[in-house]
């Protein structure tokens, strides 16, 4: 079977114009490693250059998005699989169940509310699968020195938070992800 990446990124593009050149260069990569693409299923924002990148390589893409969110995020009608549950909780454990790796591309709350959910399950011992930041732009810069600030105060072991990559290429994010 074709292993895949799972993908948390926006709904929103971003201010800056590299936050989407990053996206569409993840995409590129991952899809010359000819891994699956498992993400949040809309059409807009970062989440709908991710996919439509991956797309127009010839590359498979998953979306998985609650019903609740077909309209408000735009579901895409486009990909090669597209699954609608229930719940926000059933959307995170299909995508988890389905990947192989996790990675964060720029985003907002949503992204880090994802981002550290499956990392808090790696902590729980409930997954082994690998968590990374792809770092555009140093957008994740302040977040990286608040996990440092953590682990340094206690609050986070030094295990969990070199467990979470971080690398602002994505070829070496992969490299190091999923070799």
């Amino acid at each position: 079977m074709k292993r895949s990446v799972c993908v948390f990124c926006g709904s929103a593009p971003g201010v800056s114009q590299e936050y989407t050149r990053a996206t569409r260069e993840f995409a590129r990569v991952a899809v010359e490693r000819g891994l699956r693409v498992v993400y949040g299923g809309a059409s807009v924002g970062l989440m709908g250059v991710l996919a439509d990148a991956v797309l127009a390589m010839n590359g498979e893409v998953v979306g998985v998005i609650p019903g609740a969110l077909v309209d408000r995020e735009i579901a895409h009608r486009g990909l090669t699989e597209l699954h609608v549950v229930g719940t926000m909780h059933e959307r995170k454990a299909m995508m988890a169940q389905l990947a192989d790796a996790f990675v964060a591309l720029p985003g907002g709350l949503g992204t880090l509310e994802e981002l550290f959910e499956v990392w808090t399950w790696a902590q729980l011992g409930l997954h082994t699968k690998p968590c990374g930041l792809l770092n555009a732009s140093h957008y994740y810069a302040p977040l990286i020195a608040f996990l440092d600030h953590a682990r340094d105060e206690g609050f986070v072991r030094q295990a969990l938070r070199a467990a979470l990559v971080v690398d602002e290429d994505p070829r070496r994010l992969l490299d190091a992800l999923i070799g």
